[in-house]
């Protein structure tokens, strides 16, 4: 499916900046070429074009962006053959390393070298070197009753466009997208009558199953990557359900092995949406009201008596930077006058601070009715609202108070899982 994004427009609606990503394509003819893009080719008449049938490797262009204004001039750019070719292989590295990630499978088509890019240890030296590409957003579907291929999906928030990533590679039991940490995905699903997890690298197709918890039960999992020490932990709070009280449980990839500690006190959680922030897991409680703070550290449990805002009908939790913790949630008792407010916690004072609100407009077109639902979710600043019955997402970038529309039609299906995602080569699993 092939979708236009039309160029950014920018409003004023309660002194906030509006964005799009979505509407209605130029008109007048655009090279959209991602490559030439970059490169600033000039445009050329699609009579003179040379056709060249080709199809990327492991990534296939799901909706191409199309924009009203060249990110560059139109300059002629002539590439010397025999010049590419004398370049030595370190100069070459380094150049294709800071090749956007889901550019180089188009690039590996060019030459059997440039083929095997991916497995060149000099290329992921590089690589690692590089900055991160920037946040995306992955899609994760499968229908577990009839089998079906898993689908997914990845929009990449800089080049806004959606790539689709083979999925294939993972066991037929991984149901379940737990989230993201950086660049590593991890899963969860029942293989028989035994929950299991693992985690993946999409754009390698590489995964890890991690050993069995101490007890076999379906568990609230959330992933935290340490890039400095290169690791990872996972955590299974409280069952699944809510109806039996286990004690936690936390893997860490340099033991490779899940260690039990202090059980978190029985209360009547808000939902199971857990966010991590500064070390710290948090979940929401009705009885008592406030959050339950799990130390990772320390190992311990801990009440924080934050009352929510009033009228507050549903809320997520999202994880910010620098200790960060952010509230979203729609307020209202009446459909005509709900909204979505987005509130910050102060950690000294143990309250919550309402710092935004959805403008009315995108409100009313995200959530058509006052009982529809939505889910949310965030990494680094930036939250992301879908809709599960509009196929279409909302990110609200916290530092610059910027909304915008993502659409495509990898959110259009009804069950979609989706998070944010880092993508790189040279993630491992430790």
């Amino acid at each position: 499916m092939v979708v236009g994004l039309g160029e950014a427009s920018h409003e004023q609606d309660e002194g906030r900046q509006l964005s799009y990503f979505g509407g209605t394509s130029s008109s007048s003819s655009r090279n959209t070429s991602p490559i030439g893009r970059g490169l600033g080719y000039r445009n050329v008449s699609p009579s003179r074009q040379k056709v060249i049938k080709t199809k990327p490797r492991g990534l296939d262009e799901e909706m191409v962006a199309t924009f009203a204004k060249a990110p560059h001039p139109d300059v002629v750019v002539h590439m010397e053959d025999n010049i590419w070719a004398m370049l030595p292989d370190d100069l070459l590295n380094e150049i294709l390393a800071r090749v956007p990630p889901f550019m180089i499978f188009r690039l590996r088509s060019v030459c059997k070298r440039w083929n095997l890019i991916l497995q060149d240890n000099g290329f992921l030296k590089f690589h690692s070197q590089v900055p991160s590409h920037g946040p995306c957003l992955l899609t994760f579907w499968k229908n577990s009753q009839t089998g079906q291929t898993p689908h997914c999906s990845v929009f990449s928030l800089p080049l806004k466009q959606w790539y689709k990533i083979p999925f294939t590679f993972l066991p037929q039991w991984a149901y379940w997208l737990v989230g993201s940490s950086g660049e590593l995905v991890c899963f969860s699903g029942l293989d028989g009558l035994t929950f299991r997890t693992l985690i993946c690298n999409p754009l390698t197709q590489s995964w890890r199953m991690l050993p069995s918890m101490h007890y076999n039960q379906q568990r609230q999992l959330i992933m935290v990557v340490d890039r400095k020490k290169r690791s990872f932990k996972v955590i299974a709070a409280s069952d699944i359900y809510g109806d039996k009280s286990l004690p936690t449980e936390v893997y860490d990839s340099t033991l490779d092995s899940w260690s039990l500690h202090q059980t978190m006190p029985a209360v009547n959680l808000c939902s199971s949406k857990m966010a991590f922030c500064d070390s710290r897991l948090y979940m929401e409680t009705i009885s008592p009201l406030g959050l339950m703070m799990y130390r990772l550290d320390a190992g311990y449990w801990e009440h924080i008596p934050a009352k929510f805002p009033r009228s507050l009908l549903d809320g997520y939790l999202v994880a910010g930077t620098q200790k960060r913790l952010f509230l979203v949630g729609r307020i209202g008792l009446y459909s005509n006058l709900q909204s979505m407010r987005i509130w910050e916690l102060d950690h000294a004072k143990v309250i919550w601070i309402e710092i935004s609100r959805m403008p009315p407009r995108y409100f009313r077109a995200l959530l058509r009715l006052s009982a529809e639902r939505f889910e949310c979710f965030g990494q680094d600043n930036l939250i992301c609202f879908t809709s599960w019955n509009q196929g279409k997402g909302l990110i609200f970038d916290v530092d610059k108070k910027v909304w915008s529309w993502i659409t495509g039609c990898a959110l259009q299906t009804y069950n979609s899982q989706v998070c944010f995602y880092e993508p790189r080569f040279d993630a491992s699993m430790y």
